[in-house]
């Protein structure tokens, strides 16, 4: 079992982010008021993005950083779950939201803006996290519990 740590969405491509206490999440829409989860025709991998604060934490040990978790733009943070390698596992949460994980999240060059070295700290072991679609609408809460099903 794991937690729920951390609601974040932009509503715009390089917008702020902004962290939230509960959201609806939706097959149509992604995390409501995230710009990239609404259902797009071919491009449904990439709904909501989630990380593990574990590897987050690793990540800035091996920076020598301190960076707020919603900087690396993905909208969940989670802690328990192993994501590493993933493909096709299922996330559920205990409000009965499901995410399907698609695969690896990829870090951008904009991480390189955020902190330099971000970018390749985030490589190894899927510290960036997973790409996921949304299988089962739900609402979620931080505090959650959250388990991940192969």
């Amino acid at each position: 079992m794991g937690r729920l740590l951390g609601i974040a969405r932009h509503a715009r491509p390089r917008g702020p982010m902004e962290t939230v206490d509960h959201v609806d999440v939706s097959v149509a829409e992604g995390v409501r008021g995230d710009f990239r989860g609404s259902l797009k025709p071919g491009r449904n991998k990439r709904q909501v993005t989630v990380m593990a604060a574990e590897g987050w934490r690793d990540t800035l040990h091996d920076l020598g950083a301190s960076v707020p978790w919603e900087q690396r733009r993905v909208n969940l943070l989670v802690e328990g779950l192993a994501l590493e390698e993933m493909t096709g596992a299922r996330i559920i949460f205990d409000s009965g939201l499901v995410l399907e994980v698609t695969g690896e999240c990829d870090p951008c060059t904009r991480m390189e803006e955020i902190a330099p070295g971000l970018k390749a700290a985030l490589l190894p072991f899927w510290r960036g996290g997973v790409t996921t679609k949304v299988i089962e609408s739900g609402p979620i809460r931080v505090g959650e519990q959250v388990r991940i099903e192969r």
